[in-house]
């Protein structure tokens, strides 16, 4: 049954839904579940259905927690209801980007736990299980994200670098205190008090900090484990560092002297390629000199790209 979703999204982007038709078919309110899976989705239908495929193969009871796939508004929407249908409620959020979709399915969800994953990740059959246990630890967690390749022996440059940098969901969480918003589980009632997702800005450092800030705890939890596909080119990649690189710029200019932290910090980028190289020479997840020299060729490539992309974001807020 398809829920439209006519929403208001105040200042931390948490989404008021209103809904179109009943819950159920006889209008009764739907019973509550342990756990609410969120998958925002725009126009990644083969994606999407593999996706599914693998949250129905799960150890945690089928009865124990409900699928929501938050749209963006595909205009596939037949296709859609297809492959959604017998396997998670749909609901459309008419606000563009992934974190408002997010807050769309958060909105009409059920569950005790919220568990969000993206529509192009593939969960491992331990991963809800893995992910509710570690919240008996934590007040909210980050799992492990598997950098996933068709042909590890014939791997692109891009896909080398990606194996190697991608992803690192460990780093994410003890490092850098945050958890990858695509493979991620919270209390519900957690999730409302800190508020949902923003627009604009690095959304998931965004929710971390504000939770954080809250007093809550984040842990990792290295078997609640998700699969993403390797960009497989350059293009492919430029464009997943164009827009990280501009929320995170929006990011830095929240905080007390963000733009000179920027500044030192896109000035650090092309030596930070010297000192990642190590972990391309030595890494376990690739075969041959060949895929090394084509990781090191992106790792370069990329940073010096993304030093001056840094100064371009910094300089054109500068002229306004």
């Amino acid at each position: 049954m398809q829920l439209r979703i006519l929403s208001r999204v105040n200042q931390y982007g948490t989404t008021t839904a209103n809904t179109e038709g009943p819950l159920e078919q006889d209008g009764t309110m739907r019973p509550a579940v342990r756990v609410s899976v969120i998958v925002p989705h725009y126009r990644d239908l083969s994606a999407l259905r593999i996706c599914l495929e693998k949250l129905s193969k799960q150890t945690l009871p089928r009865d124990e927690f409900e699928i929501v796939v938050a749209d963006n508004g595909s205009p596939e929407h037949e296709e859609l209801r297809s492959i959604v249908e017998g396997k998670a409620r749909l609901v459309v959020v008419g606000e563009r980007g992934a974190g408002l979709a997010r807050n769309g399915g958060v909105a009409v969800a059920n569950g005790e736990i919220l568990a969000f994953i993206d529509s192009d990740c593939q969960a491992e059959p331990q991963w809800l299980a893995e992910g509710v246990k570690a919240l008996s630890s934590y007040d909210f967690v980050g799992g492990r994200v598997r950098v996933l390749v068709d042909d590890l022996t014939r791997m692109t440059p891009t896909e080398a670098f990606e194996r190697v940098f991608a992803f690192d969901f460990k780093s994410y969480v003890t490092r850098k205190g945050f958890a990858g918003a695509g493979n991620l589980f919270c209390p519900h009632e957690l999730f409302q008090r800190v508020g949902g997702y923003r627009t604009v800005v690095s959304e998931d450092v965004d929710w971390s900090r504000r939770a954080r800030a809250a007093g809550y705890r984040i842990g990792y939890a290295p078997q609640a484990v998700v699969g993403h596909p390797a960009r497989r080119t350059w293009r492919d990649l430029l464009a997943k560092w164009r827009r990280i690189n501009a929320e995170m710029y929006h990011l830095a200019d929240d905080r007390s002297a963000g733009a000179l932290w920027w500044f030192l910090r896109s000035l650090l980028l092309p030596a930070s390629a010297l000192a990642h190289s190590p972990r391309v020479i030595f890494s376990r997840e690739l075969r041959g000199l060949d895929q090394r020299i084509g990781a090191l060729a992106v790792l370069y490539r990329l940073r010096l790209w993304r030093f001056g992309d840094s100064l371009r974001l910094m300089l054109g807020s500068a002229g306004r």
